[in-house]
Parts: structure tokens; C-alpha cells; sequence
């Protein structure tokens, strides 16, 4: 605890109204606010009439849980854990967690060495579905481990599916990763996470706004996404369908105005539904940790350029591409039914075709001009004898 008397008492409050106030209540935190934390405390503890703006019956509910309210005793615990108790104001607090105003944390449990601001600072978040497919683990591993080996910090909230996916992915990268809890970060949940958290608190940092030894619920697991979303420069959704939690997050990012990104998956899939919707709205299509730095970085940290194999034809000038595929594929043309069929006059396709035949792709047939067996043999590798000829034409069975 802190030598400072006045911070020393400040932190004791938070501490006490975490027990008292659920994370993400915008008029008890607008309450807090108003009176300030250690006044807010006084009121509780004597117990007096209900404040301005709280309902009576709302007050007594808050009156019930402060009776159970033991600050000084949840921060032993929490020592006990290795888990240290970070408030607004501190060195270590997240700044663009203000961002949520009235619905801000009243403070975060959080469990690991490094610093939370500091990490914060360069972070991405990565959600989505916990019945993820196959497909949706593979690319949330992925796309985690590229994040981390750019020295971008991850950030999920620890559950199965596409969040345990992340994480690992980081940790198999040996990188940073942080886990936001809907609970006390001394209670690992999922218990089938705990072996995965440990790991997560000893190379990264699992945080929390409950206060040691609480449980989540399915209200604490939604307004737990609004803390993923304002700590990270933008939210990744790998896969969610429509009434998906993770869509949860990224509508709160979008409406702190961070980047929302999704990724692509089978239009045939109802877990892919909910971020094909998104993709239609504001969110931003991404298939790799390029294209997510790209947004979420620094300037000039660009994806690079997507191209296909380069084919022969990519090399020549546009007016010898035209003439070029203005040639029959199985007999000889006239120089005046190529110039039609390239939109070209007859001198200008004349040029092309001697250019052409310099290059081995033409040759001279008495008055007419063919392509020679160079150009017509398709290039199939592993695609069978209908691939693609030098000219980028589909083959046709049977053809030389």
C-alpha cells in the first residue's frame, strides 16, 4: 500500500466499492464520480438516505453488499496471489481506459509482472466464438503468433474457442499476451483454463475489475468486453456468430472509435455470420497480422502487396496482350481479323505481331499469323490439362 495517506485512502475506497458497485454501471460509477470514492464509501458505511439520483431501492441493494465489503482483507488475499490492485491515477493505469467514461473500471486486479500501461500501449485484441470450427482456432493461433512476433501484445479474454486459441498462439511465440476475467483473477475460469492462465500470468498478465473470489455471470461476461475493447488500438473478430459476445466487443470498439477488423470465413458457416455482418458495416477485412498492423500501427507499417503468380504475358506491353489474345488458339488469322478483334489498326497490329515473334509466342503463316506450340501449351503443373495457358486462358481438354 502506498505511503501516501491520501492515495493510501483512495485505493482502500476503490477497493471497498469493488465489492459493492458491478463493473460497468454507468450511475453508480457517475455516483462514485460525483462524491468521489472516499465519500462514496462514508455514505455507505453510515448507512445514510439515499443519495440524489439513486433510487431508494437501489440504495438498500448497495447498503446489503457493503455490509460484506472488507477492503483491507481483499488486498491480503490478493498479495497472497501475487495479485496487486492498480487504480485510476496510478503510473501503471491505462489511460485510454478513461475513454469509457461513467462505465470506466473502478480499478483492475491484475496478476504478472509486467507493466499493464506500458503493454497496453501496443495491443490488439483477438476474439471470437468459443464452439470456434477448426478453422477459426487455426487462424486466432495464427494470427496471435504473427501479432506477438511483431512485438504486438495480445489481448482476449481467456475463454474456449477462438480466445484460448489466441493465447496460446502468443505463448507459442513467445510473446506477450493479456487475459481479461470476468471474475476474480485469483479464481482461474474456465477451470479448464487454469493450466492455460498460470501460464498466461507468468509470462504475460491476467487481469480483472472483481475483487478476489468472485464468480462470473453471464451480465459480468458481456461488460467485460468493453474493457477488451477500450485497452487494445482495435479489436480482431476470427469468428462469431450473430448473437456472439465477441460482436460485443467490437461494437464497443467501434463506438470508442477504435479499429474493428474481422476475418473471413465459409458464407456457409453460422459462425461466420456474425463477422460477415460486421464486414458489411464499418469493420475492416483482414486475413493476416500485416494487414491488422497496417490499421493498428504506426505509419508505414504497411501489408505488403497481394499478387498472384506472375505469368508470361503479365511481362509484355498492354497493346501486345490485346493482340495476343486476339489470335485464333487452333488456326492462322489475317492480320486484318486480329487488328478488328484487338481494337488496334492493321500497321499497329503488324508491329505487335513481329514484336510477338521475336519473343517465340507468334509466327508467320503465309498471310496469316498463329501461335506458336510455345504459346499454346498450358500450364498446368499440379492443375491437370485444363489449366491456365501462358496467357492466363483456361486450357480446353484435349487441346495440343
Amino acid at each position: 500500500m502506498s505511503a501516501d495517506p491520501a492515495a493510501a485512502g483512495e485505493l482502500l475506497a476503490r477497493v471497498f466499492l469493488t465489492r459493492v458497485v458491478e463493473p460497468g454501471d454507468e450511475a453508480g460509477g457517475r455516483w462514485v464520480r460525483r462524491c468521489g470514492p472516499q465519500e462514496a464509501v462514508s455514505l455507505l458505511r453510515e448507512g445514510a438516505p439515499h443519495p440524489p439520483g439513486v433510487s431508494e431501492r437501489r440504495w438498500a441493494g448497495l447498503l446489503a453488499r457493503a455490509e460484506r465489503a472488507r477492503p483491507v482483507r481483499d488486498l491480503e488475499v490478493a498479495r497472497e496471489a501475487g495479485v496487486r490492485f492498480v487504480c485510476p491515477g496510478d503510473t501503471e493505469w491505462p489511460g485510454q481506459l478513461d475513454d469509457l467514461g461513467d462505465a470506466r473500471p473502478l480499478g483492475l486486479w491484475v496478476r504478472g509482472l509486467p507493466n499493464l500501461r506500458m503493454w497496453a500501449l501496443r495491443s490488439v485484441a483477438v476474439v471470437g466464438a468459443r464452439a470456434c470450427t477448426a478453422y477459426g482456432a487455426h487462424m486466432a493461433a495464427g494470427l496471435a503468433a504473427q501479432l506477438a512476433e511483431h512485438g504486438w501484445v495480445v489481448v482476449s479474454g481467456g475463454a474456449y474457442g477462438v480466445d484460448g486459441a489466441a493465447h496460446r498462439g502468443a505463448l507459442g511465440a513467445g510473446g506477450a499476451t493479456v487475459a481479461v476475467l470476468a471474475c476474480g483473477v485469483d479464481r482461474p475460469y474456465p477451470r479448464g483454463h487454469t493450466e492455460l492462465l498460470s501460464r498466461i500470468a507468468e509470462q504475460g498478465l491476467v487481469i480483472g475489475e472483481l475483487p478476489p473470489g468472485e464468480h462470473p455471470t453471464p451480465s459480468r461476461f458481456v461488460l467485460r468486453n468493453r474493457v477488451i475493447a477500450a485497452l487494445t488500438r482495435g479489436t480482431v473478430v476470427v469468428e462469431a456468430a450473430h448473437r456472439s459476445g465477441s460482436l460485443v466487443t467490437a461494437r464497443a470498439a467501434q463506438r470508442l472509435g477504435r479499429h474493428t477488423m474481422g476475418v473471413p470465413g465459409p458464407v456457409t458457416s453460422a459462425l461466420s455470420a456474425g463477422v460477415h455482418e460486421l464486414l458489411r458495416g464499418e469493420a475492416a477485412l483482414v486475413t493476416d497480422a500485416a494487414e491488422v498492423t497496417e490499421l493498428v500501427g504506426d505509419m508505414g507499417e504497411l501489408a505488403p502487396d497481394r499478387r498472384g503468380p506472375v505469368l508470361p504475358r503479365d511481362l509484355l506491353a498492354a497493346g501486345a496482350r490485346r493482340v495476343l489474345a486476339a489470335l485464333p488458339g487452333a488456326r492462322a488469322a489475317p492480320v486484318d481479323e486480329i487488328a478488328r478483334a484487338a481494337q488496334t489498326t492493321r500497321d499497329d497490329a503488324v508491329a505487335r505481331l513481329y514484336e510477338l515473334r521475336s519473343l517465340g509466342y507468334v509466327e508467320r503463316h503465309g498471310d496469316g499469323w498463329k501461335l506458336t506450340r510455345q504459346a499454346v501449351i498450358s500450364v498446368r503443373g499440379d492443375r491437370g490439362r485444363c489449366g491456365p495457358d501462358l496467357f492466363g486462358r483456361p486450357g480446353e481438354p484435349g487441346r495440343p
